[in-house]
């Protein structure tokens, strides 16, 4: 256990966030006579604190060691790098860390609550790649600890980021990498299904709900059983079915289309979308508790131009499977090629690069090497003489 230490808060201070799964540790400490007069709010685990801080401005954060939903320690960091301008502190017991289950009655009263200023952790260490993900920059390798940090646990996750970013190889990584590996992993494409037919796709049909249903079918939800449930491109869903999908994330109940029966199911949430929800809820497209129930732990993916120095790395990935089905042998990206390949803003992302990649394939014929006028349609030509001159 950390030693104790007394906190030393600066003028100005005005708000603190209390975060423990435990009611009574939450109580204990915003009840302190120490923080008379500071505005006083709580969460009830990591991704709440992580949620609120990211809506308002706190000048403290106090974290028990016990969290229920993501690692404390990991949460710690996360808020370090985030919010750096927060005083962050550990809560701590005497008689054993607070919200690990010791019942309230037990506690001591003043001598339970000590407070642990955070010492950020020395080095500077990587997140490991997520399986099929390509990408050494600093940007990605966020993205990579936030996966890790939140995939074994049950927590609704939102990816967001622009077409082409691998939202749902994220995804797949999360469930991948959860104690949900070995069930289903179910993927709706809420832009790609009808809105009359999204809700039996979804949550199922009985026999004769409605005209060409000859049998009862399973939803999607029900499929993902035990497992996990992609939405892919959730902005797309109509109010209607948000309503629908509030209710089960709610109640984790599906009621087939038809039926008055009524299972409980269980099944992790993982959505994607890219659009800013927060400006479809200003434009009343989309629900504002639907939006906070999806997004308890959002994760950004950059763009391709807002890590330049993953190109070369994805180039040459994409250039593995032409080369292994050609019978010309491996062709290689000249650094012409690949300094012109930086230089593109590249507005489809990675996807656009991969397409990119393998026209040009194509169009360098018996040559070995990938030079910029092979990427015709792309100005890296244009670019590159641009340069020279």
């Amino acid at each position: 256990m950390a030693a104790t230490a007394t906190v030393n808060w600066t003028a100005g201070v005005s708000r603190i966030l209390v975060a423990s799964c435990d009611p009574k540790v939450r109580e204990r400490v915003l009840g302190d006579p120490e923080f008379t007069g500071m505005e006083r709010l709580e969460a009830s685990g990591g991704a709440q604190a992580l949620a609120r801080l990211r809506e308002r401005r706190y000048d403290g954060v106090f974290l028990d060691r016990n969290l229920g939903d993501l690692d404390a320690a990991e949460v710690a960091e996360l808020i370090r790098r985030e919010h750096p301008n927060v005083t962050l502190n550990w809560i701590e017991s005497e008689i054993g860390e607070m919200g690990s289950g010791t019942p309230a009655n037990e506690l001591p009263g003043k001598e339970a609550r000590n407070i642990v200023p955070w010492e950020r952790r020395c080095g500077s260490e990587r997140a490991e790649s997520l399986p099929r993900m390509i990408g050494s920059s600093a940007a990605m390798h966020e993205v990579y600890r936030l996966v890790r940090m939140v995939a074994r646990r049950d927590t609704t996750v939102l990816i967001s980021g622009d077409t082409g970013t691998g939202k749902e190889l994220v995804a797949e990584a999360v469930h991948a990498l959860s104690p949900r590996a070995n069930q289903p992993f179910v993927v709706v494409n809420c832009a790609a299904i009808p809105e009359g037919l999204l809700e039996a796709e979804l949550f199922g049909h009985a026999r004769g709900a409605f005209t060409g249903a000859v049998q009862s079918r399973l939803g999607r939800i029900h499929v993902a059983q035990g497992g996990t449930l992609f939405l892919d491109e959730v902005g797309e869903l109509p109010l209607a079915m948000q309503a629908k999908l509030l209710r089960f994330l709610q109640s984790g109940e599906v009621q087939r289309l038809g039926s008055s029966d009524v299972h409980r199911v269980d099944v992790r949430v993982v959505c994607a979308t890219n659009v800013r929800l927060r400006e479809l809820i200003a434009a009343k497209q989309f629900r504002m508790d639907l939006y906070y129930r999806l997004s308890v732990f959002p994760i950004e993916l950059p763009a391709l131009c807002e890590r330049t120095e993953d190109v070369e790395a994805l180039g040459k990935h994409f250039l593995v499977q032409p080369s292994a089905g050609g019978k010309n042998g491996w062709k290689h990206l000249t650094e012409r090629a690949i300094e012109a390949l930086r230089r593109r803003s590249w507005p489809g992302n990675v996807r656009e690069l991969q397409h990119a990649i393998e026209r040009a394939f194509i169009l360098s014929g018996e040559e070995d090497c990938l030079e910029p006028a092979h990427f015709q349609g792309y100005g890296l030509q244009a670019d590159a003489l641009n340069r020279q001159s």
